[in-house]
């Protein structure tokens, strides 16, 4: 059996990033620790998690106790590891084009009233006395 360890690279098994592969960067106690992807990366913020949520693998990377997000990327690459780590997630936004990043321009409200068909004022009914 393979430990969970400062280092070691894992499998998230289930919670919204299920599927996706982290790095334990501290242990916390003896039932949670403490794991990144980084985000940029594979798609995993940085988080405590529960040790019983994770599938450790073989790799193991030689990083400091609550290394950064960037020093975790740097040794991943290190290692050959970030084309295994990277997510479908990470891979789709590092592939967006910048036009598509920038926001589109909303109408003005101006134009957008301008837009609408005119409405007919209604006919004032006049009260005879």
């Amino acid at each position: 059996m393979v430990a969970i360890e400062i280092g070691r690279v894992c499998k998230k098994l289930t919670g919204r990033e299920a599927g996706r592969f982290c790095v334990v960067i501290d242990l916390i106690d003896e039932g949670y620790c403490m794991v990144t992807g980084p985000k940029n990366v594979s798609g995993v913020k940085r988080r405590q998690c529960n040790i019983l949520h994770l599938e450790p693998t073989n790799d193991v990377l030689g990083i400091k106790k609550g290394a950064s997000d960037e020093e975790v990327a740097g040794a991943l690459e290190k290692a050959g590891l970030t084309e295994k780590v990277k997510s479908k997630y990470a891979r789709e936004v590092s592939e967006v084009p910048a036009e598509k990043l920038e926001k589109a321009e909303k109408p003005k409200k101006k134009e957008a009233k301008e837009a609408k068909p005119e409405k007919k004022p209604a006919a004032k009914k006049k009260k005879e006395e």
